[in-house]
């Protein structure tokens, strides 16, 4: 599992003309069974995503195609960690769902 923590290095106007690019990159991840949650940080100066079920030279193809990272407006620092207790009623996608 990844915690992918993003820092914006663009202007918030830039990061805002591609939020929408952004946006659909993330909708695509999602319904892959790639990225679990996602969401910007507080205050606004980037944003958390978690991925699962897939390899780090994988992910950081993937993370390469985003728009903020396309047109340089994000720093992504990639934390894998192993996943050994979950709250209950919690269930991440095993690799063979993804």
């Amino acid at each position: 599992m990844y915690v992918i923590n993003l820092r914006y290095t663009g202007a918030l106007a830039e990061i805002d003309d591609a939020l929408g690019a952004h946006r659909l990159f993330l909708e695509r991840q999602f319904a892959a069974g790639i990225f679990i949650a996602a969401g910007p940080k507080v205050p606004r100066d980037g944003g958390i995503i978690l991925a699962s079920g897939i390899d780090r030279d994988r992910l950081d193809s993937i993370l390469a195609e985003d728009p903020f990272a396309a047109q340089k407006l994000a720093h992504y620092e990639v934390i894998e960690f192993k996943a050994t207790r979950l709250a209950p009623g919690l269930n991440l996608p095993s690799p063979a769902d993804a």
